[in-house]
């Protein structure tokens, strides 16, 4: 017996890193997933985004649990296409139990000045526009069901805290968590738990690339501010992050709501 058997879980941007990451855990414990991304780069993102085929891998890694995966090439910018993925979950299995609103990108800049227009644009609509438009296309199908459910929006700790040479990324993090608050009070009533994750840095495609450690050896005095966990690990490994995912959106969560939950180690004490 799992902990989310018979359970329903629609992840977006679960082509890779953290989001494939929560689809195997959670089909791990029972739940069927229903993941999407997207496959092309994101212009003002200075390393690869989504590619071709990385949706396939994620369907082969959830099927080897014995779990069905469903995989979408959909943008949470696009009210359309989380509509899509909303109704194909629906079609797919008559049921949504839990959204993890997980989709994000990362840019840096050296002060806020400096950003351009389309740097902030791109983080503002995919980090935070995106996660409002996939809960309102997935919430209501979880509200429709009648048997409570869990959301959880994928912030960063730099939701909690300014972090130096990244305005945009903390802007939109920050917004999320206002998101979660005001999500949080409305769904309560009908046992819809919503909380955010705040990790510190991730052994993820997003920070395990060529362009991000270059970019802190070359800004020295930034990159040791985004760096330095107080616990004795640099970039954190992204099943642990699953785990606590996994249970805000089990039963042993099921009094949770409204929290920002730090996945940190110790980083926001310093």
């Amino acid at each position: 017996m799992g902990q989310l058997d018979g359970k329903v879980a629609v992840i977006t941007g679960g082509g890779r890193g953290q989001g494939r990451a929560h689809a195997v855990r959670l089909a791990e414990e029972g739940a069927d997933v229903v993941v999407c991304d997207i496959t092309e780069q994101v212009g003002s993102v200075p390393f690869p985004t989504g590619r071709p085929g990385d949706l396939d891998e994620t369907v082969a890694a959830v099927e080897r649990t014995g779990r069905r995966c469903i995989a979408l090439e959909a943008d949470v910018r696009s009210t359309a296409d989380m509509t899509r993925l909303a109704e194909t979950a629906m079609g797919e299995f008559g049921r949504i139990d839990i959204l993890l609103a997980n989709a994000g990108i990362l840019s840096l800049s050296e002060n806020t000045w400096e950003l351009t227009d389309e740097a902030w644009d791109d983080m503002i609509d995919i980090n935070l526009t995106g996660v409002f438009k996939s809960c309102r296309a997935v919430i209501p199908h979880i509200r429709a069901g009648g048997r409570g459910g869990s959301v959880v929006l994928t912030s960063s700790i730099a939701g909690l805290k300014g972090v130096a040479g990244c305005t945009h990324y903390a802007a939109a993090k920050h917004g999320i968590v206002g998101l979660m608050r005001t999500l949080a009070r409305e769904l309560a009533p009908e046992s819809i738990r919503v909380n955010t994750i705040h990790p510190t840095g991730v052994d993820s495609p997003m920070s395990n690339n060529e362009y991000f450690p270059q970019w802190l050896e070359e800004h020295e005095e930034l990159g040791d501010a985004m760096r330095h966990n107080l616990m004795p690990v640099d970039a954190m490994p992204v099943r642990d992050v699953s785990d606590v995912v996994l249970f805000l959106v089990s039963d042993a969560g099921k009094w949770i709501t409204g929290s920002t939950q730090q996945i940190d180690a110790g980083f926001l004490l310093k």
